[in-house]
C-alpha cells in the first residue's frame, strides 16, 4: 500500500478545517437541528409513544399493582432500552440485525418468549385475600425488578431496531457533527416517551385501581393484561 503523501494529508486537513470554519459561521439552529426538523421529531415521537404496545401494557400493569408514582421505575427501564436501540443504530449494529435473518429471528423469538412469560406469570399470579388496609400490608415490588422488566420488555423487540433504522436518519444531517444531533434526538424521544407513559398510560390505569381492592377484580385485571402481553408477542411473531 502506498502511504499518503504530505500534500494529501494537508488537503484532508484543510477540508476538515474549512468544515469547522463553515460550521462556526452557521446559526446555532443550523449547527444542530432546525426548529422545523425538531418539531417534526416531536410530532413523530408523540405518535410513536401514544401507539399502544408492550411498553404501554407494562406501564399500566405497574401503575395498577404498584401505584402511579412507583410505575416510573418501569418507565426508566424502558427509556434505557430506547437509548440502547438508538446507540445500536448509530453504531451500525442495527443494520446488521436487520440484514442477517437468523440474528433478527433470534432476537424476535426471544422477545416474544419473554412477553409470553410475563403474560403467563401475570395470569397465574397468586391473588391474596382482601384484608383491611391491604395496600399498606402488601409488600411493594422493588425498584430494580421493575426497572429490569421495563428494560427487557423494550430491548427484546427487533422491530424497534428496524424502526429506528428508518426513523433516525430522517433527523440526522450527515454534513454536521452527528453526536450533538443524536443527543437531541435521544433527549427529545426520552422526555416525550416518559411524559406519555407516565401521564397518559400510567394515569389512565389508575381509573381501574378500584378493581384491585377485590380478589375477583384483581384476577380480571391480571387476565386482561396477561392476555395483552401474549397478544403483543403474537403480533411480534406473525406480523412481518
Amino acid at each position: 500500500m502506498v502511504p499518503p503523501s504530505p500534500s494529501n494529508i494537508r488537503t484532508a486537513t484543510d477540508i476538515r478545517r474549512r468544515g469547522r470554519n463553515s460550521a462556526r459561521t452557521d446559526s446555532p439552529y443550523t449547527v444542530l437541528v432546525t426548529v422545523t426538523v425538531w418539531l417534526s421529531l416531536v410530532v413523530a415521537c408523540l405518535v410513536i409513544s401514544l401507539t399502544p404496545g408492550a411498553g404501554a401494557i407494562n406501564t399500566m400493569t405497574n401503575s395498577l399493582n404498584e401505584g402511579w408514582r412507583r410505575s416510573i421505575w418501569g418507565i426508566v427501564g424502558q427509556q434505557l432500552a430506547l437509548v440502547v436501540h438508538v446507540a445500536i443504530v448509530a453504531a451500525g449494529v442495527g443494520l446488521l440485525v436487520a440484514r442477517v435473518p437468523w440474528l433478527f429471528e433470534t432476537v424476535r423469538y426471544v422477545g416474544a418468549a419473554y412477553l409470553v412469560y410475563l403474560g403467563i406469570r401475570l395470569i397465574l399470579a397468586r391473588i391474596p385475600e382482601p384484608v383491611e388496609d391491604a395496600e399498606s400490608l402488601r409488600p411493594a415490588e422493588g425498584r430494580w425488578p421493575m426497572l429490569r422488566r421495563g428494560f427487557w420488555v423494550n430491548l427484546l423487540n427487533p422491530k424497534a431496531i428496524v424502526f429506528f433504522l428508518a426513523f433516525v436518519p430522517q433527523f440526522i444531517r450527515l454534513d454536521r457533527d452527528p453526536w450533538p444531533q443524536y443527543l437531541i434526538l435521544i433527549g427529545t424521544t426520552v422526555v416525550i416517551d416518559v411524559v406519555v407513559m407516565w401521564f397518559v398510560f400510567a394515569a389512565t390505569a389508575q381509573s381501574f385501581r378500584r378493581l384491585t381492592s377485590s380478589t375477583r377484580g384483581q384476577r380480571t385485571l391480571n387476565i386482561v393484561f396477561g392476555a395483552l402481553f401474549i397478544a403483543v408477542a403474537a403480533l411480534l411473531l406473525f406480523m412481518h
